[in-house]
């Protein structure tokens, strides 16, 4: 009996040598940023308003926790935690959500990366380096915000790189739980029993990119459910995005553009939009950066059209720390109301100008 408990003790104490030589990491990041912004006509009215931006300034504030463990044999199990702030109250982004950027666990190989969570999807992904604004409180994202906030509740996910050529796609059973999460909210929660359609989202991203140059197209759809957002009130009824960005290093510089191409099938009815970005991003000097793009959203069969033009100059403090500025101008044509802010407002058809200025610090 001794000598069985001395074996069972000896076997328990090898497992458990063999996890702690398990080589693990978890690294705590984070990014905070914010400004003031002056915007024109932010009412019916024609009036000014000055304010603290509560989305994002050059890019959104947030704190994550990500990690890893080696399991051997080139394999990896990964997480990533990352919530929103909203730094002009310091309340949490995303409705209020704890981890509601990202929330998701996953195996990392050669075979690419598996994630089930809360997750980027490939919408965003497939914009990331042809938009040369990114997040920015002036940019597409105040177009259309779901492009900077494309994520899925209920998802797994698959990315994966060869050769440089990136091949991805999320399925999710149930899209957007919260209703409040900020402009791209949909309250969409699924998951619903005998309604396979219900809430349900796919996206997919195929490309190929180099340091120097790439191009991929994306796809996305989503279905609604009762009391989901944006007229999807029922499974029936989609909201489809097809994406193709492209972008190229030219001497020190870079240009991006892209198009989505986007098709909503609501209980309202039908409507179709093509929205068209082009950016250059310029270092001009090594310490500043200057960003300057141009977008038009064509509504079809509407005169309701948008224009936008935004630049925006950066000056690094350091690696970490920088100060910008950025100047920008929306056209609004019909009766489009979209504000050169994210987030923001502005009257009907009316040409919002605007400027802001802020602080950013990563750690």
């Amino acid at each position: 009996m001794k000598n069985a408990i001395r074996c069972a003790a000896a076997l328990l104490a090898g497992v458990s040598a063999s996890g702690a030589m398990a080589q693990s990491s978890v690294t705590v990041y984070g990014l905070v940023d914010t400004g003031l912004v002056y915007t024109t006509n932010a009412n019916a009215a024609g009036a000014s308003i000055t304010k603290m931006p509560s989305l994002t300034g050059s890019f959104p504030s947030r704190l994550g926790f990500r990690g890893s463990e080696d399991l051997g044999d080139g394999l990896q199990a990964v997480f990533t935690l990352e919530m929103g702030l909203s730094m002009d109250t310091g309340n949490m982004g995303q409705g209020n959500r704890l981890f509601g950027r990202q929330a998701s666990v996953g195996l990392k190989g050669s075979f690419g990366t598996v994630t089930l969570g809360r997750q980027i999807n490939m919408t965003y992904i497939a914009g990331q380096k042809a938009d040369v604004l990114g997040p920015n409180l002036f940019a597409i994202g105040s177009i259309d915000p779901y492009l900077p906030n494309a994520r899925s509740d209920n998802a797994i996910g698959y990315l994966g790189n060869f050769n440089n050529f990136v091949v991805g796609a999320t399925y999710s059973t149930g899209r957007d739980a919260s209703a409040a999460g900020g402009p791209a909210a949909t309250g969409c929660p699924g998951e619903v029993a005998g309604n396979s359609k219900a809430c349900r989202q796919i996206t997919g991203l195929v490309g190929y990119e180099t340091a120097e140059y790439g191009l991929n197209t994306s796809y996305d759809i989503m279905y609604g459910n009762v009391g989901a957002a944006g007229g999807l009130t029922s499974s029936d009824n989609s909201d489809k995005r097809i994406t193709v960005n492209g972008y190229a290093k030219v001497g020190a510089g870079k240009i991006g553009a892209g198009i989505v191409d986007r098709t909503t099938r609501a209980v309202t009815g039908l409507t179709e939009s093509d929205l068209y970005f082009l950016g250059v991003s310029y270092p001009v000097t090594p310490f500043s950066t200057l960003d300057v793009q141009v977008a038009r959203r064509d509504t079809k069969n509407s005169s309701s059209d948008v224009d936008m033009v935004v630049a925006r100059l950066t000056y690094y403090l350091s690696k970490r720390t920088a100060v910008y500025g950025a100047l920008g101008r929306m056209k609004n044509s019909g009766t489009s109301a979209v504000a050169l802010d994210a987030g923001g407002t502005v009257g009907a058809g009316m040409t919002q100008n605007g400027v802001m200025a802020g602080l950013r610090h990563s750690f």
